[in-house]
């Protein structure tokens, strides 16, 4: 990383993404770690409650850098220099790596979530392309702003969403490639449910990820989105869209009855709030150019319930781990 403190800064680079002044211990990197997982996003923190104490680490390394590229891809105002930070950012990824290669430490960067990635890389020993995919997504966010087809937000998916599943899967002892298939399935599913709730958000920062070749096949134009005009032709389209991202998401979540009970916890919770998504999206009769759908505090409370009781049924005596 070549910016100063205050460059970065006045580059509108987040405060995450700043380097300390010296190389912080693996205690405190893992607690800085923490801090962002449970501050920056309420359900991840709820969702890793659910998970073993071992991999808890893992999970939140895992998050602070795919959230810290995100920032940098999202939050950053200027694009070349979003792009040029995100390059910054796959140089101390692959120092990382590089580092356990050559089994010298001293070249890993000494940013927190690096000092913590490291860890976790060198007791799970997670592929590095997992995390170079994402990378790859924020990148594109940069210099893609229409996708013209499905096929191109499934292939978004692929490096945006489907990885995180994937990281999830490794991290947690699984690596074959039948759960990380349906893993996948569960993942883009929810990239597609963000996109479906966030038409209009989106449109206002100068993106549609709605695919234009359905868009041509309902009869809707991007005119309609700039008026937040909600045509029966609008309708049919979200219809078409939620009824197959459901299909895909309900496809995907047999995974749970592939894992360990604490693990299947935490990914029912995901499911289910993309499933809560695509109800609230349904129950506003697909309406999304009026307001953005949200999933209500009794939506909450039943997945938050329904995963306390797996949590604690999988105390009782006799409830052994899936092998």
């Amino acid at each position: 990383m070549t910016e100063t403190a205050a460059q970065a800064r006045l580059l509108g680079a987040p405060a995450e993404y700043l380097l300390p002044e010296v190389r912080p211990t693996l205690a405190e990197a893992q607690a800085w770690c923490r801090r962002l997982a449970t501050t920056h996003y309420e359900n991840f923190h709820v969702a890793t409650w659910f998970l073993p104490r071992r991999v808890r680490p893992y999970f939140e390394s895992v998050y602070a850098f795919s959230r810290t590229a995100d920032d940098l891809g999202d939050e950053v105002p200027d694009r070349a220099v979003a792009t040029r930070l995100l390059g910054e950012w796959r140089e101390m990824l692959h120092a990382c790596y590089l580092s356990l290669r050559r089994t010298d430490p001293t070249l890993a960067p000494w940013h927190p979530v690096f000092v913590a990635l490291r860890q976790t890389i060198v007791e799970t020993e997670v592929p590095e392309q997992l995390f170079d995919d994402l990378i790859r997504a924020f990148e594109m966010d940069q210099r893609k702003t229409r996708f013209a087809s499905l096929e191109e937000c499934l292939d978004y998916a692929r490096l945006s969403a489907n990885p995180v599943g994937r990281l999830v899967l490794w991290v947690s002892g699984y690596r074959d490639e039948e759960r990380a298939r349906l893993s996948d399935q569960v993942c883009t599913a929810l990239q597609l449910a963000n996109f479906w709730q966030d038409v209009v958000e989106d449109f206002e920062r100068g993106r549609r990820y709605l695919p234009g070749d359905q868009m041509q096949r309902f009869g809707v134009t991007e005119e309609d989105l700039a008026a937040r005009r909600f045509t029966p032709e609008f309708r049919a389209l979200m219809q078409s869209l939620v009824e197959s991202t459901g299909a895909m998401l309900r496809e995907g979540g047999r995974i749970t009855a592939t894992v360990d009970r604490e693990l299947a916890v935490t990914l029912r919770l995901f499911e289910g709030g993309g499933r809560a998504a695509l109800d609230g999206i349904v129950a506003q009769g697909y309406d999304v150019l009026r307001r953005r759908p949200s999933v209500s505090k009794a939506a909450k409370l039943r997945l938050l319930l329904g995963a306390l009781g797996g949590k604690l049924a999988d105390a009782l005596p006799g409830r052994g781990s899936r092998a």
